[in-house]
């Protein structure tokens, strides 16, 4: 038996309250369905900047009805200081996603991106302190490798951040780790690899690039390739983040905490990888969907080129063991795409 189904029974023998912040975007309102489905006890917060009613209908859908009766939700911002310790009352553990997640997005607006990712953490951090959580687990992000040409990726060597957005999280690190030192508050960060799964917004300028080119092939549009299509990312299916930040919230592991991990697949794909793969997992299930062929456009500021995590310390420290392949990741969510992004 894994550490994680472990983890589960004894959550579902002991049920503990958690707040999760961006519980209505993507990776919240995953966290959100597993710790629903595990009979906890979970309190939300967002203010749809970037989450949506939608995820949480869907959440209630798939959760049985007295298991949805233990969801409390808040609309507030991170960056309202008080909105913030109302959420926080009364919680034992704090999964803390809400941010704006969006290289491109901090390069046009560094100052909001800073509101949110830097202020806004603050915020949480002085919530949680006050409210004495028992952890905090909180979205790092791989953007803070940087400049760091040495692949995989380990967590002691990073570079210089490429973007605004690197630096808000390079900074959650510090204040985290600050925090640690001066007030004991116990956390946790996780750097993500390109996440995907079920709930990903396909929609806007920002969007990630699997729903993107999901939703463009289904609607038979073409697919932009930002350079020569042998950019590499670490894509680490959503039911492998909602283990890491189940295991890291609850590790009984004391050299674990106060530290930051990468959270991903540990295996490289080119976006000329992912590109086929994605149109011949579509084809698969809709044959009458045409062939098409990437066009290639200039790259990408303040994109880094290639990405690979070493995911090690993660498996020996807190027993980390992704589940799902970026193959069995699409072939679970593809049906949830198909249905909602096409």
């Amino acid at each position: 038996m894994s550490a994680y189904d472990e983890l589960q029974t004894e959550l579902k023998a002991a049920p503990q309250t958690w707040l999760v912040t961006g519980v209505a975007g993507f990776i919240g309102s995953n966290l959100l369905e597993a710790l629903l489905k595990l009979d906890q006890r979970v309190v939300g917060l967002d203010n749809f900047a970037t989450g949506k009613h939608k995820n949480l209908e869907q959440v209630k859908e798939l959760v049985a009805p007295a298991q949805w009766t233990r969801f409390r939700f808040l609309e507030g911002d991170i960056s309202d200081l008080a909105a913030c310790q109302r959420a926080c009352a009364g919680v034992d553990l704090v999964l803390h996603e809400a941010a704006l997640g969006s290289v491109p997005f901090s390069m046009k607006d560094p100052l909001a991106s800073h509101r949110s990712n830097v202020t806004g953490f603050l915020n949480m951090l002085l919530a949680a302190r006050d409210a004495k959580v028992k952890r905090f687990v909180y979205a790092s992000s791989s953007a803070i490798y940087g400049d760091d040409p040495g692949l995989p990726k380990v967590e002691e060597k990073i570079g210089r951040p490429l973007s605004p957005y690197a630096a808000t999280k390079a900074i959650n690190e510090v204040y985290a780790n600050a925090f640690a030192c001066a007030y004991g508050l116990p956390s946790m960060g996780l750097r993500y690899f390109n996440v995907f799964g079920p709930r990903q917004d396909p929609e806007g300028a920002y969007a990630a690039v699997i729903p993107l080119w999901i939703a463009a092939l289904l609607r038979r549009q073409p697919i932009f390739i930002n350079g020569d299509g042998e950019t590499s990312r670490d894509f680490c299916f959503v039911a492998n983040v909602v283990q890491a930040n189940l295991l890291a919230a609850t590790t009984a592991n004391a050299g674990a905490v106060n530290q930051a991990y990468n959270v991903a697949l540990g295996h490289r794909t080119t976006l000329n990888e992912l590109f086929h793969s994605l149109q011949s997992t579509l084809r698969k299930r809709d044959p009458a969907l045409p062939e098409q062929k990437p066009v290639y456009r200039d790259f990408r500021s303040g994109d880094v080129r290639h990405s690979l995590a070493d995911i090690s310390k993660a498996q020996r420290l807190f027993g980390f063991a992704p589940s799902h392949s970026i193959a069995a990741g699409l072939e679970v969510a593809m049906d949830w795409y198909r249905q909602n992004v096409g």
